[in-house]
């Protein structure tokens, strides 16, 4: 029986992306898949409905967009729209379960198999997989954009006839994926870039790119999984003093450190904002999550004395056409793992051949990415994060469920 795939359209406010891009739906379709697009799920990103091209079918019905098989979306939909999922079928969808019981308790109960896209494991084979990762590359580069537009100075080192003008200092804090693409960023735009992360192992990777890594001695926090772990109270101190100074001299300062499944760790004071520059700009990227800065607040620019912070919580869709291209790529190599061939089919004819929906528990991947499954929530994590009782099995340790 071929597989049914729908693409949701995204209700959260201020969400700009949609999970399926006509040139990835293209691909898609090759697969022996029946894909419905809702109607208008493409709109914010600028992508109209005729750009899907046959043979996606398009609908305006709720029921028929929930019903597929296969749900994908940017975001988790709403616990009504769960409710209309078949028993069994698959969401494919950042979920954020740490942050969101209600949607964690509608899965269950609604026995749906939720793949969390924030889950899938940073190994090399699921690269083009990762979508925190091609999210996080077009926060970066926005947040030196919104730097560089809301300081009301030059960026680069300019001579002129009037005399010459020093390049603004910009510093990045956190050097993930998204602090990584900010330095490369405003290190093009022509700013003397700094960059700092806990994690000494970083200090390369930021050199690499022409900025200068800066290091708060005797602090070192790597910790599993390439993020980093708490610091201990000395640490802390020794970090916001080695920061502090250093923010008092930039001209421009984004954080990007996150935890998942935890609040941002506050790094950035009231005290420090204080010492920076008049006129200078902080951009938090860190805003869903709390804030690196003490004085952010999501999705709204504060002005505290003379220095401006941005707290935007959805950076990604303000690049909704790029981001939404990368983040339907992930899906379609995510989807490779779970609508396979069915087997018996070597004499047929690879544009012939019949899919089907199947899990390979053993596949690190899929036991890593799975949130419920069966009924059952069962990514450790995220039962422990929401108090759940332990189960007698569980996907995620290697058990079919």
């Amino acid at each position: 029986m071929t597989v049914s795939i729908a693409v949701a359209k995204e209700t959260a406010a201020g969400e700009k992306r949609v999970a399926m891009v006509p040139k990835v739906a293209a691909k898609l379709t090759k697969m022996d898949v029946a894909l419905t697009v809702a109607k208008g799920a493409g709109e914010a990103s600028r992508i109209p409905d005729e750009s899907y091209e046959e043979p996606v079918v398009l609908s305006g019905r709720a029921d028929e967009i929930y019903s597929a098989n296969v749900v994908l979306a940017v975001n988790a939909p709403e616990i009504k729209q769960i409710e209309k999922m078949k028993k069994g079928s698959v969401l494919v969808s950042f979920v954020q379960g740490h942050n969101n019981p209600d949607v964690v308790d509608a899965l269950v109960k609604n026995n749906v198999t939720c793949f969390a896209m924030e889950l899938i494991p940073r190994i090399s084979r699921a690269q083009s997989m990762d979508a925190l990762s091609s999210q996080a590359n077009a926060a970066g580069y926005k947040a030196a954009l919104i730097a560089a537009n809301a300081l009301e100075r030059f960026l680069p080192m300019l001579t002129t006839a009037a005399g010459t003008i020093r390049p603004a200092k910009v510093l990045v804090i956190g050097a993930g994926v998204a602090g990584l693409q900010a330095i490369a960023t405003a290190g093009r735009l022509g700013a003397k870039v700094y960059g700092y992360d806990v994690r000494t192992e970083t200090k390369e990777q930021v050199e690499s790119l022409g900025a200068e890594f800066l290091v708060a001695e005797g602090v070192k926090a790597e910790a599993e999984g390439g993020y980093a772990r708490e610091l201990t109270d000395e640490e802390k101190a020794k970090q916001q003093q080695m920061l502090a100074d250093n923010m008092a001299d930039a001209d421009a300062v984004i954080t990007t450190a996150a935890v998942p499944g935890r609040p941002a760790p506050k790094i950035v004071s009231k005290a420090m904002v204080e010492r920076m520059k008049p006129g200078a700009v902080l951009v938090d990227l860190a805003a869903s999550g709390g804030g690196n800065c003490e004085l952010t607040q999501p999705d709204e620019i504060v002005t505290h004395g003379s220095v401006t912070i941005h707290g935007p919580s959805n950076m990604p869709s303000l690049l909704a056409e790029h981001a939404s291209e990368m983040y339907a790529q992930n899906l379609f190599n995510f989807l490779q793992l779970i609508v396979v061939e069915e087997e018996g089919q070597d004499d047929v004819k690879p544009g012939d051949k019949k899919h089907k929906l199947d899990f390979d528990w053993d596949d690190e991947i899929l036991a890593k990415a799975v949130l419920t499954h069966d009924g059952k929530l069962v990514n450790e994590s995220v039962r422990t994060a929401l108090g759940y009782a332990e189960t007698d099995e569980s996907v995620a340790s290697g058990n079919n469920g």
